[in-house]
């Protein structure tokens, strides 16, 4: 059929009458094929019947004869697919452009499936190199001499042909096309494999944060759950406080109205005898019963007996402090309330905690680290250090080895027995030569002790602390995300300051300074803790 085919015109598959590719494709005895229908309807209008080719009249109607070779061919040749925008068309079609299948590198010409035969089945052909179908092969000639583009200079990186390998190319190294194409393709792969790892990283990414957003959900939904039962709580004690409150004052005012009315009782019963006296009284005088007003004049000249009212008094009860103690016994429940809430918060926060290790290559030099880097204190004697850029020259302190530029980290250390320290993270970038300032605006977040029971938190201004107790371990957290450093009472759950706001454009390093130790008084280390986690 192949074979067969390319021996034909494309116009050689079109009905002469319709312009279209055959349908039921029939022979009439001249020779000349038709589709089925359209011969009919012309020799039904047209009469005597003519070939619409050759004009040969027919003075009978002939019969009509199925050509099976044409209507085959025909019908393969309508399987082929029409060049769509953007598709190679076949340079040989004449009529409707089909589908190109393979280009050839010789004739710089591309073949639809029909007109490629040809390459396939003649010798000089067979020898042509073909390829996918592509556009431009123009531009696969070299254009200064007009020669195939069959090499890779890989000297000067692009593709030649013969010639310039011996004219412009000369001594440069140069491979075949069809090399250089498979290194190529194999880079390719590499490049493939990369960007699918990548691709997969980031498809684990994905994962990673939706994972975190689903946690912090979950975070979300138990703050919301836990606030609401700690500020339920709160309004039921202050409830119950003003309900204790209003019941106190009105039982005081119930006993004074009870004392009242029992005084008035008495008073209206001592009343009631006095005007029962005073009618007796009155009666006795208009008596002209000389006898008888003698007789009882005695009884009736003295007052019944009645109690002397000089000194009682109804004072109003007095509510004075009544309120104050109802305050103070809320504040007291506030309070318990207060440290259940942080107690739940330094458990979270703890959650968090890292290794921490002292970094001696910062330490100042009349600092004394353990060997494991767990402890700091001020020794006696100045060591002989190098003076590395890291390292602190005047300021006793030592910055820890770890760093951190996202997250959270938490990390305790024991102040147990010390007059004087400073603790909390600074920025990468602090000066370590010469006086430090330990303020935000510097890069540092830190509070400090003095003096035994002076504490303060290094903002600007300073702000003095009131704790209720000395800590004796000092948990400190950091959410580097939510710009925020606080400190801790580990003992007592008790939050002691916090810094909100923070600007972190910098790794940050935690920070100890266990100060001097002033002739032994300060001398206890400053230890990096292990966090005893609590559920």
């Amino acid at each position: 059929m192949s074979a067969a085919s390319c021996l034909l015109t494309e116009d050689q598959f079109l009905c002469s009458i319709c312009q279209d590719v055959f349908t039921d494709p029939v022979a009439i005895p001249c020779g000349h094929n038709f589709c089925k229908t359209c011969i009919t309807k012309h020799w039904n209008v047209n009469v005597p019947y003519q070939c619409p080719n050759c004009n040969k009249l027919f003075y009978t109607r002939p019969e009509l004869q199925v050509n099976i070779l044409i209507s085959e061919m025909a019908a393969h040749s309508s399987e082929q697919q029409a060049a769509k925008p953007g598709e190679v068309p076949c340079d040989v079609c004449t009529g409707t452009k089909l589908k190109a299948l393979k280009s050839c590198l010789v004739c710089l010409d591309s073949y639809c499936e029909t007109h490629m035969e040809p390459h396939l089945t003649r010798l000089g052909l067979k020898r042509h190199q073909l390829i996918d179908s592509v556009e431009n092969l123009e531009g696969r000639m070299c254009t200064k001499h007009d020669k195939l583009l069959e090499l890779f200079c890989k000297t000067d990186q692009m593709c030649v042909c013969m010639l310039c390998t011996v004219l412009d190319h000369k001594n440069h190294d140069v491979v075949p096309l069809k090399e250089e194409y498979e290194g190529k393709k194999t880079e390719l792969g590499k490049t493939e494999a990369e960007i699918q790892q990548m691709i997969q990283k980031r498809r684990l990414k994905i994962q990673e944060i939706k994972h975190s957003v689903e946690l912090s959900e979950e975070d979300a939904g138990r703050e919301i759950s836990d606030g609401v039962q700690i500020f339920t709580a709160l309004k039921k004690s202050v409830e119950r406080s003003q309900a204790e409150l209003i019941n106190t004052i009105k039982e005081k005012q119930r006993k004074t109205e009870k004392q009242a009315e029992g005084f008035i009782k008495e008073l209206e019963q001592e009343i009631s005898e006095l005007k029962k006296r005073s009618t007796e009284v009155v009666q006795l005088s208009h008596s002209e019963d000389h006898l008888h007003l003698l007789q009882i004049f005695r009884t009736l000249n003295t007052a019944p007996p009645t109690k002397n009212w000089t000194g009682v008094r109804v004072s109003p009860p007095s509510y004075e402090g009544t309120v104050r103690r109802a305050v103070n016994q809320l504040e007291e429940t506030l309070s318990k309330q207060m440290k259940n809430l942080f107690e739940a918060e330094l458990k979270r926060v703890q959650k968090s905690a890292v290794d921490v290790t002292l970094d001696p290559d910062s330490a100042n030099p009349w600092l004394i680290l353990s060997d494991d880097g767990k402890q700091v204190k001020t020794g006696d004697v100045k060591k002989n250090l190098p003076n590395n850029p890291k390292r602190f020259d005047r300021c006793v302190c030592v910055l820890a080895k770890q760093s951190f530029s996202s997250g959270r980290f938490y990390y305790e250390v024991q102040v147990k027995e010390k007059t004087k320290w400073d603790l909390g993270v600074v920025r990468e970038s602090i000066n370590r030569k010469g006086k430090i300032t330990l303020t935000p605006q510097k890069g540092c977040w830190t509070i400090w002790l003095r003096n035994e029971n002076e504490y303060k938190a290094w903002a600007d201004p300073p702000v003095l602390l009131s704790l209720k107790s000395q800590p004796e371990k000092v948990g400190v957290f950091v959410d580097y995300e939510e710009s925020l450093v606080s400190f801790y009472d580990v003992k007592s759950a008790a939050l002691i300051y916090s810094f909100t706001g923070c600007c972190f454009t910098e790794k940050l390093y935690p920070f100890f300074s266990p100060h001097p130790n002033d002739g032994g008084k300060n001398s206890a280390p400053l230890i990096i803790s292990p966090v005893n986690h609590t559920e």
